[in-house]
Formats: C-alpha cells, structure tokens, sequence
C-alpha cells in the first residue's frame, strides 16, 4: 500500500457533465418503469403491477443517485472511504433493490407480442441459462473484487475516468447477477433450489470477509491510499457486506414459494400473454 492516492482531474465543466449524465440516465430509467407499470395495470387489471415493486426500483434508482452524485461521488475519487461507500451502493444495495422490482416481468406483461417472445427466447438461451448459474454470478461479483484490489487494476482505474465508469457498470451489473440469481422473483430457467443458492450465498459471505480482512491488515493489495483509508475501507467492506448479505438473504426468504402451486398461477399468466397470438 502506497500512502497516496491518484485524484482525479476533473474541472467545474467535466465535473458538471458527470454528474448530469447519470441524473439524466436515471431519470429516464425511473420514468420508464413508471410508464410500463401503467401500462400493465391497464393491459391487465386482475394481476395488475405491485407498487412495492415500483418502490424498490424507485430505490435503486435513489441509492445509484447517492453513489454517483456529490457528495458521495466526489469524496469517492479523493479518498478510498468514499470509493468503498460507492462501491457498496452501486455493487451490492442499488442491484438488491433494483431486482425485487422485478422489471423483466414487467418486460414480458407490456412488450408486444413479438418482442415478448424474443426476450423469452433470449432468457431460455444457453449463454443466458449459464451466465445466470451461482457460480458464474459469484466469480463474477466476489471474485471481481479479489482482482480488482489485488491487482493494479484499482489503481488504474482511479486516473483513467472511462475505466472508472466500466468498473461501476462491472459493479452494478455482477451486483444484479448475483442478486436476481440468489433471491431475484424474475423468472429464472437454471435456478437452482434453496440450498444450493444458500451455499453460494454462503461462499460470497465469506470470501467478503476474508477479502476485508487482506485488505485492512495490508497483506496482497495494491492500493494507492493512506494506510488508516485502506483500513477503514476494509472495514466499509466487512461490515457494510454482511448487512447487504443478510438483506439478500432475507429476499430469498420472503421470495421463495415451498409449494409452488401458489406461484404458478401468476408467472403463467405473465407467459400466456407473452406466447398468445397476435
């Protein structure tokens, strides 16, 4: 460990132009949910759309908003703190909400026909059916990070700013991975059962806390950062990890359905609309 750490150089321009993009990115993405959410109350009022469902995606849309917005964002690219705060939102709380607003569901109610089934096509894919098995879903958000902060691909990314947004969009996506495939109410062909997905849960839980632990006690890393910011980052990870995993798990409670003639009904009827003829 160094004890500096890269700044990004940024002036008031590109700094505003950073920070408009994602507003703008998540406005569009917020108000787009909303639409679809109509339009599959009014395509369907019997199933009609949980506005629990339009409150998580509203909330991963807010908790990208704090990770990408000062003051978050700029505390992130001055100190590692603040890029372990950013990380925690964008990779493991923002996906956890996103996902339980289940939004390929509410693809498949309000696409047209044809384009319903192509994505239903798409999901059933073999690429899709193995990106989508726990294990890729763990190596690539769990062990991302062991060569994120074991390599110097950290300290790259904190001088070169389109590097930094591919590592949030590394983020953001292996954090849905991971949660859609551990508790997601998405359809999902290649689930695996309860335990399985508890052992791969299992599994993430500790290689944060044993990633955590390298890091504060300063053993493999290659972080550019003042001591005292590297350990209190660790400990962002650790304990920051465990309440993100304790939520994910409790989601894959409350969504897993023992007897599944409870659920059958609904996703079939999701599927109905999609396959009948135009």
């Amino acid at each position: 460990m160094d004890h500096d750490m890269p700044a990004h150089g940024h002036d008031v321009g590109s700094s505003l132009l950073e920070w408009l993009l994602p507003v703008l990115a998540l406005l569009a993405a917020a108000g787009a949910y909303l639409l679809l959410a109509r339009r599959a109350r009014r395509r369907n009022p019997v199933l009609g759309w949980s506005r629990w469902r339009t409150a998580w995606f509203l909330t991963g849309t807010a908790l990208l908003g704090a990770a990408l917005l000062p003051p978050v964002a700029p505390f992130a690219h001055q100190d590692f703190r603040g890029h372990m705060t950013q990380h925690m939102l964008i990779g493991m709380y923002a996906p956890l909400a996103l996902v339980l607003a289940a939004p390929v569901t509410l693809l498949l109610r309000t696409l047209p026909t044809a384009r319903g089934r192509r994505l239903t096509t798409v999901l059933h894919s073999p690429p899709a059916r193995v990106t989508a098995r726990p294990v890729v879903a763990l190596v690539l958000s769990t062990g991302g990070l062991a060569v994120l902060y074991f390599t110097p691909l950290y300290n790259a990314t904190t001088s070169n700013p389109a590097a930094h947004w591919l590592l949030h969009a590394h983020f953001l996506l292996a954090g849905c991975l991971f949660a859609h495939v551990i508790a997601g109410p998405d359809p999902a062909p290649s689930r695996p059962g309860v335990r399985a997905r508890l052992v791969c849960l299992g599994v993430a839980i500790a290689a944060h806390a044993v990633i955590s632990q390298l890091m504060y006690g300063g053993f493999w890393v290659d972080i550019h950062a003042p001591i005292d910011q590297v350990q209190a980052g660790a400990e962002i990870m650790y304990y920051g990890g465990d309440i993100a995993e304790l939520l994910l798990a409790a989601a894959l409670v409350a969504t897993w359905r023992p007897d599944h003639r409870r659920a059958a009904p609904q996703e079939a009827a999701t599927f109905r609309e999609v396959s009948a003829p135009s």
